[in-house]
């Protein structure tokens, strides 16, 4: 049966429509609750998370990684619904400088911290379910990037991995134009956090295909219009030449979607990622004439993109429970 994305209930100023957010809950059958915690550095971060009401039956946990000036209460938050219409506790966090969370806005000088502070929110989520349950991450943009770091570390483990549009590297086509990209170094050096570095088009811009889902990306007042910092953009680079170099290390269950005209994270690196790494049970899939926002998409896209998520991640929790009964 085809489950349709609730995308398709928005509109240009919200993701919940006419209705309110309560509404909108009740209406799929969802419970949401959200709260702060304080991480190491005394930053409040915003917490949130979807749970689905009977009589569906509760099939595993997903957490949810949001991208670079993105947040879990607008696009995210709808995938996070569709996630617990389908049998998944979902969580998501606002990373720090994003959403409701504390911090300078969309400010990230150090992916370490974002990490760590994903690891330890998840973690403490998890422990708050029965072990039994089988656990994903699904990650978007810059957060497939954090998730695959997450992977890294070799914490407690994961069943599997959704990487959308993942920024394992910056398409050329939306880098800083050279020579700026050189010079990076040395302006995040002396004024780390000014807000000078151009890129070819604004995110939302060159993301969302549908150009009312582009008006309600903006329309969040949470959601920066500005230029990236100098030491962020110079992190995100890093970051990106990190995860490349850590490809074949990559063992967990993974599936990776992509849009083929992305312009903003390249799908070539997808495509390198899926080669070079070591798990025995990975898919791509690379769609041609999307974007970098798959969500962005036509409603018919957006459902056939999503609901083959939902089967990858249903097909990966029966299999956990099987082989934790046997």
């Amino acid at each position: 049966m085809v489950q349709h994305h609730p995308i398709g209930e928005a509109n240009e100023q919200s993701p919940f429509g006419s209705l309110s957010p309560t509404e909108f809950y009740a209406k799929h059958s969802v419970a949401h609750s959200s709260s702060f915690i304080t991480n190491s550095r005394g930053l409040k971060l915003f917490t949130q998370s979807w749970t689905p009401l009977p009589p569906t039956k509760i099939i595993g946990i997903v957490a949810m990684v949001h991208g670079f000036t993105g947040e879990s209460s607008w696009f995210v938050q709808l995938t996070a619904i569709h996630f617990a219409k389908s049998g998944f506790i979902t969580c998501a966090i606002d990373h720090q400088g994003h959403g409701f969370s504390d911090g300078l806005q969309c400010h990230i000088p150090d992916i370490n911290p974002v990490v760590d502070d994903c690891i330890n929110y998840f973690d403490s989520f998890r422990a708050q379910h029965s072990p039994s349950l089988p656990s994903f991450i699904f990650a978007e943009s810059l957060g497939g990037a954090i998730a695959l770091l997450i992977h890294l570390r070799r914490g407690k483990p994961w069943d599997g991995i959704v990487l959308n549009g993942a920024m394992c590297g910056i398409s050329p086509k939306f880098k800083p134009p050279w020579p700026l990209e050189h010079f990076l170094s040395v302006v995040a050096w002396a004024v780390p956090t000014w807000q000078v570095v151009p890129t070819r088009g604004s995110i939302p811009q060159v993301s969302f295909k549908e150009e009312w889902k582009r008006k309600l990306a903006v329309a969040s007042p949470r959601r920066s219009q500005a230029r990236p910092r100098a030491a962020t953009a110079l992190e995100l680079l890093r970051v990106c030449r990190e995860v490349q170099q850590r490809f074949g290390e990559i063992e967990v269950p993974l599936l990776i979607i992509h849009g083929g005209d992305d312009v903003v994270c390249d799908p070539a690196c997808a495509e390198e990622l899926y080669k070079k790494a070591a798990s025995k049970d990975k898919t791509i899939r690379i769609f041609p004439d999307l974007w970098h926002q798959l969500v962005g998409e036509s409603q018919e896209d957006v459902d056939l993109v999503f609901n083959g998520v939902i089967e990858w991640l249903r097909e990966r929790a029966e299999r956990v429970a099987a082989a934790g009964g046997d």
